[in-house]
């Protein structure tokens, strides 16, 4: 197998010099990396904000971050791996949720990275400008109109695209170090939501069939120590849970959940076969003809002279085109099917490319794999979030199947070219949000900084009635101080913001997110408040959702007005409690001091 990241050369005379140099290189990619994702995150990611979403990740970490054992006091429909990672949010020396954000970026830059080295079998230090920047470019499309925020499924796509970078390194070099770290990371990866256990059997199947874990005399117990490599995040995580007499919890939560088949990703076009008709399906039909020609003028290979070199070049073009097209079409919006086009549209590139060279493109079906188990999603089944990654695959794959050609273009040609491309798709996505940001309003009118409400979302602008909700629950904290508050049902980000302790065992009571004995222990805790007081419940009274069109919050209501609820298990709650009843803003709580 190529080496997709290599290992260290010999260093020729001067040793100084050429020791300085490839510093000097991971230096200058470090900070792309760094510069790219500040700046996305100063010119997007900061504006607009929705309170459920951009602080459901975080509010789980804090529970975490405080001692709390994953189902035993959190219940989950998920694993808790990404709450775990995200502890480290607290640790930036920035506020919260623009240090998350601006690591969430981080974390799609490095993995379109890792799947672009596997992608080439080229190391990043040999990448020229021109590579380099259409990585930067794919890293952007990835992102496209998602919210930067800290979110499972970014934290699986990352650990996936990593391990598996880590692991073909560590075979490729024998570095058991890189071949286990690889491991964990994709054995970490399952912990994130189920979807990814994929990621740990590509592990396995990696070994198996790697030509390293058959060579050598004790490949027996290295291979039964790869496999504790990648067992280990598993085995640490029940461990954790089974100490804290969470086990059977545990189990209960993340097999009661509502399963998700990736149907609408496999089933592009069954539904309705007219689609391949209409944009952006249209493009994946396109490309489908030209790859068919393109195998007939490839599979002679040069016997039909510099006619055929001629051909196989224009067809590539072609292909190429319709890749951009169908990210044209897309309008990065997730109704339009843009992403399954272009997984469609490597699945068809590996073949070809596999039918040409006469070799299996292993990281070609990765991006694959991690494609479906990202569309294994129910608000987001579809995989968007790597539609950067998907584009940058199929014209790779394409481009390996050509003859070379003769290095026309000097690097600064490529380099303009790179640019370009990065400033295009920068403008687009730029262009995306502002139209309206994630469950918030247009640029022009995030006028508020939450900042003011909070030094733990400083930097972060909002609507003027997304600020009012904000500015209400700290309010409300000042005015009915308790050790003990809740904000139901649609508030999850308030825990971290503000520092509070939620009694619940809940963040967000969706209900796909109520699983196993959800209610029972949420009325128990109920119980449990009315006996120990020191307690403070907010009910919201209106759907969050309103707050995304910038709809009216009042600032006083009756105390009786209704509460808003999706099964009636918050206003059994409301029931239940014993305190005082309040009103406060836009909420109705029970209060006991």
């Amino acid at each position: 197998m190529d080496v997709a990241s290599p290992a260290r050369a010999a260093v020729p005379e001067p040793a100084a010099e050429d020791t300085r140099r490839p510093l000097l290189r991971w230096g200058v990619h470090a900070g792309w990396v760094l510069v790219l994702a500040l700046g996305t995150e100063l010119r997007v990611g900061r504006f607009g904000f929705h309170p459920s979403d951009q602080g459901f990740i975080l509010a789980q970490a804090w529970r975490v971050l405080h001692g709390e054992v994953p189902h035993a006091d959190i219940i989950s429909a998920r694993p808790l791996g990404s709450a775990v990672l995200h502890v480290a949010d607290f640790a930036l020396p920035m506020p919260l949720f623009f240090g998350s954000s601006f690591l969430s970026m981080i974390e799609i830059i490095v993995a379109t990275i890792a799947f672009a080295a596997l992608v080439t079998r080229r190391r990043v230090l040999d990448w020229g400008p021109g590579m380099t920047a259409m990585v930067a470019a794919a890293s952007l499309i990835n992102l496209n109109a998602f919210p930067l925020m800290a979110w499972h499924t970014v934290d699986g796509i990352a650990l996936t695209a990593c391990g598996a970078w880590a692991l073909d390194t560590g075979l490729s070099k024998n570095r058991a170090l890189a071949r286990r770290g690889g491991l964990a990371l994709l054995g970490c990866a399952v912990f994130v939501k189920q979807s990814f256990v994929l990621a740990a059997v590509i592990g396995v199947v990696w070994l198996l069939l790697h030509p390293a874990t058959r060579a050598g005399t004790r490949r027996v117990l290295r291979f039964v120590l790869d496999l504790l490599a990648l067992g280990a995040p598993g085995l640490l995580y029940v461990a954790w849970v089974s100490l804290g007499g969470g086990f059977a919890e545990m189990v209960e939560q993340l097999t009661g959940g509502v399963p998700a088949y990736g149907e609408r990703l496999l089933g592009l076009w069954l539904e309705d076969p007219e689609a391949l008709t209409r944009a952006p399906v249209r493009e994946l039909a396109f490309f489908a003809a030209i790859a068919v020609v393109l195998l007939a003028v490839r599979l002679p290979g040069d016997r039909l002279g510099a006619a055929g070199r001629i051909a196989s070049w224009v067809l590539v073009l072609a292909g190429a085109a319709a890749v951009v097209w169908t990210v044209v079409d897309g309008r990065f919006t997730g109704s339009s099917r843009w992403a399954d086009v272009l997984w469609w549209i490597v699945a068809v590139s590996v073949p070809v490319n596999a039918a040409v060279t006469r070799k299996v493109p292993w990281a070609g079906l990765l991006v694959l794999a991690t494609g479906f188990m990202t569309s294994l999603s129910w608000g987001n089944d579809t995989p968007t979030l790597l539609t950067g990654t998907l584009a940058l695959t199929a014209l790779l794959l394409l481009s390996h199947v050509v003859p070379p050609r003769p290095r026309l273009a000097r690097r600064w040609v490529t380099a303009t070219a790179g640019l370009t491309a990065v400033a295009v798709c920068g403008w687009v996505v730029v262009a995306r949000h502002d139209q309206a940001a994630y469950l918030d309003l247009g640029h022009d009118r995030l006028t508020e900084d939450l900042g003011d409400v909070t030094p733990a979302m400083a930097g972060i602008r909002t609507n003027p009635s997304t600020h009012t909700f904000v500015r209400q629950i700290r309010g409300c904290l000042d005015r009915f101080p308790a050790a003990k508050t809740a904000i139901l049902p649609d508030s999850p980000f308030a825990y971290p913001a503000f520092g509070l302790r939620n009694p619940f065992p809940l963040e967000w009571p969706l209900p796909l997110e109520i699983v196993g004995d959800a209610p029972e222990r949420m009325l128990a805790t109920a119980d449990e408040l009315n006996r120990e007081g020191g307690y403070l419940v907010l009910f919201e009274t209106d759907s969050i959702r309103q707050l995304a069109t910038g709809g009216p919050v009042p600032e006083s209501i009756p105390v009786d007005t209704p509460v808003f609820d999706y099964l009636g298990l918050e206003k059994a709650i409301q029931a239940r409690l014993t305190g005082r009843a309040v009103t406060c803003g836009s909420f109705v709580g029970k209060y006991a001091p």
